[in-house]
């Protein structure tokens, strides 16, 4: 039989990611026994501590067991985090070094939203991809310049090592996860049981985008403010390059390092987000929003808004405006 351990980290976390996960695979497990006539797992809550507090004190966790008894596990699932990272990982270093031995040892890790900061803490993850919650991107990229951040992905997969984006998207990553270890049938089940939409790959439609501003580069942030008062305007590379007295090539390696977006990635991205805006708020039609967010072409706004959003404009429109006539 496999073990499954969900971590209880010290400080105030996110209990509903720790009781999800839990029952999601607790339902699994009973299927599978139903179907196959054995559990696949053996699940246990581990920490280290005896009992952790949530919401100042109105729910209290209490784990199976210590890390320390653990000695081999073959899956290892990190909750969400609270908000203060830095101090979230100071309170958890045995907990760190647990998994990152763990996942020298044989075992696969699943990072649930915020959770990412404490799986990219033990250095698993650089060089490769990593999915949080789009609001903690700009903290992440500081924090952990060498993994390869990847906020519009829902779901990442990458050696053994599974995350996923923001808040209860992780319902999404436990059924991939029951589908990866049990199978199609029984993930479909959970899926009906729990009533989670299947095969979620992308967080981008429910992404609000404000811009990395934490870079300290006062070139760049001249820029990005240049672009996002202009949104009507058809704005070359040449011409915001020019402006700021940078040459191309510095300006766009620049832009890149500061932002983590190339100038034009950018300036499509603070104009679907204006677009969006127009869509959920007002009756404007696609071609008024298009012309008012600088695009002249209905085939290129389609693309580069489906490309972001993962829907189309009319799509986009249709679910979060309920008063549009469609």
């Amino acid at each position: 039989m496999k073990h499954l351990t969900i971590i209880v980290p010290d400080g105030e976390n996110n209990l509903s990611s720790i009781v999800g996960a839990y029952k999601i695979f607790t339902r699994a497990n009973a299927h599978w026994q139903e179907t196959a006539k054995q559990e696949l797992f053996t699940i246990q809550l581990a920490g280290i501590s005896k009992e952790v507090g949530f919401y100042e004190g109105l729910f209290t966790v209490k784990p199976h067991t210590h890390i320390s008894a653990i000695t081999k596990t073959n899956l290892i699932i990190i909750p969400s985090l609270n908000h203060n990272y830095a101090n979230a990982l100071k309170e958890n270093k045995l907990l760190i070094d647990w998994i990152e031995k763990q996942y020298k040892d044989g075992a696969e890790i699943a990072s649930i939203c915020t959770g990412a900061f404490l799986l990219a803490s033990t250095g698993l993850v650089d060089g490769k991809s990593c999915s949080t919650h789009w609001t903690a991107a700009d903290n992440f990229r500081s924090m952990f310049p060498k993994v390869n951040l990847q906020t519009d992905k829902l779901i990442t997969d990458e050696n053994g090592i599974y995350t996923n984006g923001g808040a209860y998207s992780f319902l999404n990553l436990m059924i991939y996860l029951v589908e990866k270890y049990y199978d199609r049938q029984t993930a479909i089940y959970c899926s009906k049981v729990f009533q989670i939409e299947m095969d979620r790959n992308s967080q981008s439609p429910f992404t609000i985008f404000t811009g990395q501003k934490l870079h300290g580069d006062e070139v760049v942030q001249q820029a990005q403010a240049y672009i996002e008062s202009n949104l009507q305007d058809k704005i070359s590379i040449e011409q915001l390059s020019s402006k700021f007295s940078v040459g191309r090539r510095n300006f766009d390696r620049r832009f890149i390092k500061a932002t983590g977006n190339t100038p034009v990635e950018y300036s499509q991205r603070v104009k679907i987000e204006s677009a969006k805006k127009a869509f959920e708020t007002s009756r404007k039609t696609i071609n008024e929003v298009m012309y008012e967010v600088g695009y002249s072409d209905v085939k290129a706004f389609r693309e580069v808004f489906r490309k972001i959003t993962g829907m189309s404009p009319l799509e986009y429109r249709s679910k979060y405006n309920k008063e549009v006539l469609v």
